[in-house]
């Protein structure tokens, strides 16, 4: 209910608003039925204008951190995502990170579409980043199609640091879907899972145009937050 309310009343109106999105590919969402729209992920906005959008409820799969925020904005921001019915996700791995995927493949099982960021985090940068093989998992084991989808421009409205974003107009396409079925009963297999995942990132590259990374965008964001910078070379995977 309380999503509804946000998309229809609350917040989806005025986003169209003062973004005027343009869409593009929105004929690539299926109707109905299980899907993953997989897209890059550049700005914290991108959770509120992708779903303003699409014709269908979306559930994304959110960093736990999200729902850990400390202070008033962190509660303000953790009961957004909980009335939106989001999924958080703990990023350490092992035991929490088979959590989220069955919870991401129960979303599924109900035919519902599920959001997922490969990258695992926002670009540093505004560059699409290597991705997470989590995403293969959940195409393999579910059977549902994967839409790759680019959001371009809101790096702009809302780098990371930005509180509040800028207003201007922003563009979100929607490639043709990825059918990954003939891989069925191998989300086990690591070189099955990598191959699948960049097949996606480069589907999403291919809409979004931004410059590739051949690293992971935590271990960049982890290199500077250390306070020695981020190679240009080595962060182009050189």
């Amino acid at each position: 209910m309380f999503y509804r309310i946000l998309k229809h009343l609350l917040l989806g109106p005025w986003l169209r608003l003062l973004f005027r999105p343009r869409v593009e590919g929105l004929e690539h969402v299926p109707d109905a039925g299980p899907a993953i729209v997989a897209g890059n992920h550049l700005s914290f906005s991108d959770h509120f204008l992708m779903p303003a959008i699409l014709r269908r409820r979306i559930t994304f799969l959110a960093k736990q951190e999200y729902f850990t925020g400390p202070g008033l904005k962190g509660a303000v921001v953790a009961a957004f995502f909980r009335a939106a019915g989001q999924i958080p996700v703990d990023r350490t791995g092992g035991a929490a990170a088979r959590s989220a995927v069955r919870e991401g493949l129960a979303v599924l099982e109900r035919g519902e579409l599920l959001g997922i960021y490969p990258e695992g985090t926002r670009s540093p940068d505004g560059r699409l980043y290597k991705g997470r093989t989590g995403v293969a998992v959940l195409a393999i084991a579910s059977g549902a199609p994967v839409v790759p989808c680019a959001m371009v421009g809101t790096f702009e409205v809302q780098p990371p640091g930005r509180l509040l974003p800028r207003i201007r107009r922003v563009t979100v396409r929607f490639g043709e879907p990825l059918d990954f079925s003939r891989f069925a009963g191998h989300e086990g297999e690591r070189a099955v899972l990598r191959s699948v995942t960049d097949e996606i990132m480069y589907a999403v590259l291919k809409l979004s145009g931004q410059e590739y990374v051949d690293r992971y965008a935590a271990e960049v964001k982890a290199e500077s937050a250390a306070g020695g910078g981020v190679n240009s070379s080595r962060a182009r995977g050189t």
